[in-house]
């Protein structure tokens, strides 16, 4: 293995000459050999369901300035791209965090103006939680799916999450916190179509927010709202490498791809627009809340 250059999952990251960091591969330039994240990856579908992704590069945009409600987004993202001389080529995908949406959206609440409820009020006082954000995770609730430790909610979207996706990371203020967009994928949908247009570019977004995940620990990046990228592949009815069928394979590919991009953002670097490139994809209009199991397969409800 070069010095200043780590292995994790199969994957070498250099790390611009520092000491390796196992499980993290986060600089300006991102590299996988020597110059940027690259991913090899096989295809088991046939030719005509699925082609090989090859070399598959995360490039974050540096430079992006702090982001306020009503911000133009695309005209920011095309310009702090060309500042840092990374220029868009068609079946690029740029992952959005969904940190910025909000603020562009003006999905933000101040909890010096929030009157918490009498069942915020009790929600609060068994988990030693603030009640004005207790009753803002209520507010963008459909229901509580569990009180303690841990406050856990579906949303109105459908997601099931912690504290329905209300945070107070990196957003300026001591009692400010981000909602999640009322509609992401026309959010996404809304950003990639000024992207094409300012670009000339076919561009396809996800926007991803950190999700928990049942069973496992740690965060990863998910897939909250999509346009111009399958959210899934279904490969029932294909054979694997083996000729053996495939009878139950369904990938979550924008959550996959989400989560490559969440190598390249971090969380305190600063970066939340990363395109991903080389991954092969037929265009598609399909939202991310497609990814979300219907009520009547989940098997823990």
């Amino acid at each position: 293995m070069k010095a200043g250059s780590t292995q994790f999952f199969g994957l070498t990251c250099s790390l611009g000459g520092g000491m390796p960091v196992p499980g993290r591969c986060i600089n300006s330039s991102l590299r996988l050999d020597s110059s940027r994240v690259k991913m090899a990856k096989t295809a088991s579908a046939s030719a005509s369901r699925r082609r090989s992704s090859g070399r598959i590069e995360l490039i974050p945009i540096t430079g992006l300035p702090e982001i306020r409600e009503g911000d133009d987004l695309a005209r920011i993202i095309v310009a702090a791209a060309r500042r840092a001389k990374v220029g868009f080529q068609d079946r690029d995908i740029l992952v959005v965090a969904q940190k910025i949406i909000s603020k562009a959206e003006g999905r933000i609440a101040r909890l010096s103006t929030i009157e918490a409820s009498a069942q915020a009020s009790q929600l609060a006082a068994r988990g030693a939680r603030d009640p004005r954000l207790v009753e803002v995770i209520l507010r963008e609730s459909r229901r509580v799916v569990r009180e303690h430790p841990v406050l856990i909610v579906e949303t109105r979207h459908g997601f099931v999450c912690a504290n329905a996706g209300v945070d107070h990371s990196n957003v300026p203020g001591e009692d400010v916190v981000t909602l999640l967009p009322i509609d992401p994928d026309r959010s996404a949908r809304l950003l990639g179509r000024a992207l094409r247009r300012l670009s000339k570019k076919e561009i396809a977004v996800l926007i991803s927010d950190t999700f928990g995940r049942p069973w496992r620990l740690g965060l990863t990046n998910v897939a909250v709202g999509a346009a111009g990228v399958p959210v899934m592949l279904d490969l029932r009815g294909t054979r694997d490498r083996d000729a053996k069928p495939l009878q139950a394979t369904i990938l979550a590919i924008a959550d996959d791809l989400a989560a490559a991009a969440g190598l390249a953002m971090g969380k305190r670097e600063g970066l939340p627009v990363v395109i991903v490139r080389g991954y092969k994809y037929g265009p598609a209009q399909v939202p991310a809340t497609k990814i979300i199991r219907p009520a009547h397969e989940d098997l823990f409800r």
